[in-house]
């Protein structure tokens, strides 16, 4: 009965942490504010379209729909929906540590209610959280099917992979690897059920192959803010290992970017890779499991090398459990009582002090991009009635939740249709094969006729005097200044390091600021987080 309280007093210690500055004030950042929006679709009324024009599957959206549909559309509650899972996680992983021994089970629930990673993701409105729910069950069902090849085993293992198909759209990779670990293990006393279980899963594929090609080949640019190096496998080691997390959107290429933060960065992490190695030594299955990991980051790695996708620690979550399991079994095995307990309390303290005391820290970093900052921005900005709002980079339905906008008349220009800005012979589809070559001289040269003619069309021309324009920007996606765009554009090596929704949205800020400072006279400027609103007024005749 013991046991079962150390297990209910690290949950409720998990529990807490999770809790911590759960309202967050900014509001829903783009990602959140999509999984609300897609979610808040009526099922049979756009919520499918709305899954297709992203790049995940339906099972996080559906699962976030009935909580919506129960409890309300809350931020506090949206974000509820994500401590649940992020909870249940804690004894989910306690028992996969169990599988190994009952030490390495208290140091994987222990592991789980501290990590950083975690508590950034049971707070945050995405699939996140469920989807390593979702990859610990995986993991415990996986061992207990090799230990005891039961028929619930089986049927619990194929349905958690499952559950990770139809969450994240790239976790067949994790799911793929992840089944031949399995079929090694079973195959020569179970070879007519590793058949029927490979036959289910292409069954289960060709059902959702018309999705996932949907989904493959919607175009988009979401991905277009960011590329592979090296120091991203670090930092995968990092956010996982250590409570300092650098790469959940974009991280920097020097590994040693703050080395103020180096103790919390690095001294956790060496712990947890000495451990994980240790682990491996003379331990076939723990190898086993550790090629699943490392044969896991490889494919990613070699996707976002060729441009599909951005390696993002998040976008690896199905392999983080295999590596809480590796470094607790590796901590349990150590024979030197002194050396563990050393480990343990060095790892805790850094950890909790970091949550506790650090001001962005895990539980309490801000969400600078939050929808909620760029409505606030509008509030105090004193708009009339038929005043115009321009809104650069995202459309009107991105903020819908926390600003009406009926009482204005709105003008975006977003991912989706900027090129009928920039250029009049230029379609989407050629900017998303060749942008880069077809606007390098129009970064160059601030002289750009066809833009000068539809701002005096939709804007100058339909403001009477005393009328004013408010521009939104996302300062995150256009921080360029005219100077260095001019000087990155001429310049091959810093122009094809940069990605294009940078220079393109940094571009139409310089230049709408630059020609409405000629026809306008500026009354606002004002900042919040990475939202900046700008309000012209025309007050001459």
């Amino acid at each position: 009965m013991k046991k079962h309280y150390w297990i209910l007093g690290i949950t409720i210690l998990g529990l807490v942490l999770r809790l911590i500055c759960i309202n967050k004030p900014d509001g829903l950042w783009n990602d959140e504010y999509v999984s609300y929006m897609i979610s808040a679709t009526p099922l049979f009324n756009g919520f499918i379209n709305g899954v297709k024009s992203q790049c995940h599957m339906p099972f996080y959206y559906l699962y976030l729909k009935f909580f919506m549909a129960v409890f309300g559309q809350s931020d506090i509650l949206l974000r509820l929906t994500s401590v649940l899972p992020g909870v249940i996680s804690i004894p989910v992983m306690y028992l996969a540590g169990l599988e190994k021994n009952k030490m390495t089970g208290c140091y994987c629930a222990g592991f789980a209610a501290i990590s950083s990673f975690l508590i950034y993701y049971s707070q945050e409105v995405r699939l996140y959280s469920i989807l390593f729910l979702f990859s610990a069950l995986t993991l415990l069902y996986t061992i207990r099917t090799i230990k005891e090849p039961l028929k619930k085993n089986f049927i619990l293992c194929a349905l958690f992979n499952f559950l990770i198909l139809f969450t994240h759209t790239i976790g067949f990779v994790f799911v793929f690897f992840n089944l031949i670990f399995l079929s090694v293990n079973l195959y020569s006393r179970f070879k007519k059920t590793i058949k029927i279980m490979w036959l289910c899963i292409t069954a289960a594929g060709l059902m959702l192959a018309p999705l996932v090609i949907k989904i493959f080949t919607t175009q988009s640019f979401s991905q277009w803010w960011g590329h592979f190096s090296l120091s991203k496998i670090g930092f995968l080691f990092t956010d996982y290992f250590s409570p300092v997390l650098t790469n959940l959107t974009n991280a920097p290429d020097n590994l040693f970017y703050m080395p103020k933060l180096a103790l919390y960065m690095f001294i956790p992490s060496l712990i947890a890779i000495f451990c994980i190695i240790k682990s491996l030594i003379k331990d076939k299955l723990n190898l086993q499991l550790f090629s699943v990991a490392l044969f896991t980051t490889i494919v990613l790695a070699a996707a976002s090398i060729c441009g599909k996708l951005v390696f993002i620690t998040k976008y690896s979550i199905e392999i983080y459990p295999i590596l809480i399991f590796l470094a607790c079994s590796g901590l349990a095995s150590i024979n030197k009582k002194g050396l563990k307990t050393t480990l343990i309390i060095v790892y805790s303290l850094l950890s909790l002090w970091y949550i506790i005391k650090a001001p962005n820290s895990a539980p309490k970093m801000r969400r600078a991009e939050g929808h909620k900052l760029a409505a606030d921005l509008l509030y105090n900005a004193d708009l009339q009635k038929d005043d115009i709002i321009l809104l650069q980079y995202y459309a009107p339905n991105r903020f819908s939740k926390y600003f009406n906008f009926s009482d204005y008349r709105v003008i975006t220009i977003n991912k989706e249709n900027f090129p009928e800005y920039l250029s009049n012979n230029n379609s989407y589809r050629d900017v998303l094969t060749d942008g880069k070559n077809i606007y390098q001289n129009t970064f160059a040269n601030y002289n750009n006729p066809y833009f000068e003619s539809k701002l005096k069309q939709q804007i100058f021309d339909n403001l009477n005097n005393g009328q004013s324009v408010a521009v939104i920007i996302l300062n995150s996606v256009s921080f360029i200044n005219p100077q260095a765009m001019v000087k990155i554009a001429q310049n091959e090596t810093l122009y094809n390091k940069q990605p294009l929704l940078f220079l393109v949205f940094s571009y139409l800020k310089n230049k709408t600021f630059f020609e409405m400072s000629k026809n306008l006279t500026l009354t606002r400027v004002e900042q919040k987080g990475s939202w900046t609103i700008i309000k012209f007024t025309k007050l001459n005749n």
